[in-house]
């Protein structure tokens, strides 16, 4: 009987300690996210479900913040006058645009969110952009009609140097394979001469090619938890590493977040403390644009209900949080990648690596090295990128590509390579800072003096444009920027993405329609506010808004 009343305390006493061991890991857990709906992605799913679509009409879209009526004429006068510049200057733009969106559905997706959804029905109607260019040179974009935008898209980042320059990349990276053609499965040479290229810059053994940043990543992850025969991946809140279902996680993921992946909060003790405790954790993937907003997802038009957009790079306290995060994970066994399918190539010429001095143990890159190809590329340590076991030959870890290492993109890779060598390329890479945060303050200077509530906030040639005003209507100036010929990608003024072919000259051209843009938006009542209202007053006044939709209830 002692004998069995003994077992029976073991055995309750290693559940209590099961159990008290797996509440304080899910605590852990817990405190190491992010508050808010950003680190709770099934709460974030469940609220994204039950949001009501809802809009203003053509009235009380421009009294929605009880301006009078002197405020609401003047906003309807220019809103008219706006709506008929844009349609008279590129008519056969906007005609093939509106041809094209029945059929394309990115293009669908892209224009229903340039702005709040509230204001889309009058916007889509009267304010329309054109999405099809005949011709680049240099900073400028021209459209079907002739009409001529200095371009801060950035073509999604792919556009580091300017376009006359991957126009060469191509041109001449066509010629070196033109004899070999689209061969597939086998290599040209100049794949030999890129490899050790990337392995250089990027200080790692090996590299393998893909199609895409997304696939870099997916690929990265694979063999990560290959290696270590671990399956959780750690993210951090809001970061984008492409859209497959383990990153990607949350709203605009039909799947449920995966249980093997980890969103913990950027810049946190409490995330530390998870990666050094827990042994479940195959990598740790780092989103060098997250310093400029860490635990915020890119700030986009479409969600300026206010003027609370927010933004703040500090490159010292980003650099000491890396730093913690390559020691835990070097001592936890961790496998620790960068994510510089966006950033890479823009912050230097060795990438985030280099210019945090940080060095990863595999680096995912993609767009501007393609040399203006699709491309996604990982490189890592010899004994990661290994996909077979030497004792088990049936164990690999299987990844393939139809097009892979395609002649014509490594052609044009070759010759991007070859460019950054150049010694015009490497003095911009010395001044690259500078440069960018002195165009950058003297714009914010040239804002100040005007009067005009915006500053911009910064990460190399990456922008975004704050609000010190809180108005309903400030993701109206894309539309005052593309009168004044500046064309934005369509997430609007949250990231206008420059390239290094912007001459001095070029960028005062830009200030000067920048200004005259802002200048324009002011004078037409857009930033008139009703004594007392805030950030916090319009937040929630949004959130009655939704209450009353989603309860039937008529908006007044």
């Amino acid at each position: 009987m002692t004998i069995l009343l003994l077992l029976q305390y073991t055995i309750v006493t290693i559940i209590a300690i099961w159990f008290g061991k797996v509440a304080l890991q899910r605590l852990q857990l817990s405190l190491a996210k992010s508050p808010g709906l950003g680190g709770h992605l099934r709460w974030a799913k469940r609220f994204a479900r039950v949001v009501p679509y809802y809009a203003y009409d053509e009235k009380k879209w421009l009294e929605i913040d009880d301006a009078p009526e002197e405020i609401v004429a003047k906003r309807k006068s220019a809103f008219l006058a706006l709506s008929q510049t844009l349609r008279e200057r590129s008519p056969l733009s906007l005609a093939q645009t509106a041809q094209a969106k029945t059929m394309l559905s990115d293009l669908q997706l892209t224009s229903r969110y340039r702005v709040p959804f509230q204001f889309r029905a009058v916007v889509e109607k009267n304010l329309t952009i054109g999405s099809f260019y005949n011709e680049t040179q240099g900073v400028w974009l021209k459209d079907l009609d002739g009409q001529s935008y200095i371009d801060v898209s950035g073509s999604y980042g792919v556009n580091l140097f300017g376009q006359d320059f991957y126009k060469k990349c191509i041109e001449e990276g066509s010629a070196t394979v033109h004899a070999l053609g689209p061969l597939l499965g086998g290599y040209h040479p100049c794949v030999l001469d890129n490899a050790r290229r990337i392995t250089e810059l990027s200080g790692m053994d090996e590299v393998t090619f893909h199609m895409s940043g997304t696939e870099a990543v997916m690929q990265a992850v694979r063999v990560a938890r290959y290696q270590t025969r671990r399956n959780k991946i750690v993210r951090f809140t809001s970061a984008y590493h492409g859209w497959w279902d383990d990153v990607q996680p949350g709203p605009g993921n039909p799947m449920p977040p995966s249980p093997d992946t980890l969103t913990l909060r950027d810049m946190h003790a409490n995330t530390l403390r998870v990666l050094r405790r827990r042994r479940d954790i195959a990598c740790v993937l780092i989103n060098p644009i997250q310093a400029m907003h860490p635990n915020r997802a890119a700030p986009t038009d479409s969600m300026l209900v206010d003027g609370s957009r927010n933004a703040q790079y500090d490159r010292e306290s980003y650099t000491q949080w890396l730093q913690s995060v390559r020691e835990v994970c070097t001592e936890r066994g961790i496998v620790l990648i960068f994510d510089e399918v966006f950033m890479g190539f823009r912050l230097a010429r060795g990438g985030a690596q280099e210019y945090f001095g940080i060095r990863a143990d595999m680096v995912t890159y993609g767009k501007t090295l393609g040399g203006g190809f699709p491309i996604g590329v990982l490189c890592g340590r010899a004994d990661l990128m290994k996909r077979s076991r030497e004792d088990r030959p049936a164990d690999l870890c299987f990844s393939r590509g139809t097009f892979n290492a395609h002649p014509y993109v490594m052609g044009a890779m070759n010759s991007f390579l070859h460019e950054l060598d150049r010694p015009e390329i490497q003095a911009q890479y010395a001044s690259l800072d500078k440069t960018w945060i002195s165009r950058r303050e003297q714009l914010n200077q040239q804002l100040k003096q005007q009067n005009l509530p915006l500053q911009i906030e910064s990460m190399s040639t990456v922008w975004t444009v704050l609000y010190d005003v809180p108005s309903r209507y400030n993701w109206m100036l894309q539309y005052y920027l593309r009168r004044q010929g500046i064309a934005l990608s369509w997430v609007g003024t949250g990231r206008m993405i420059f390239n290094l072919g912007f001459r001095d000259e070029d960028f005062e051209e830009f200030s000067r329609r920048f200004i005259a843009a802002a200048q324009a938006m002011g004078e037409d009542g857009w930033w008139w506010t009703p004594v007392g209202q805030t950030n916090k007053n319009i937040k929630r006044s949004v959130a009655r808004e939704l209450v009353k939709t989603l309860f039937g209830a008529r908006l007044n």
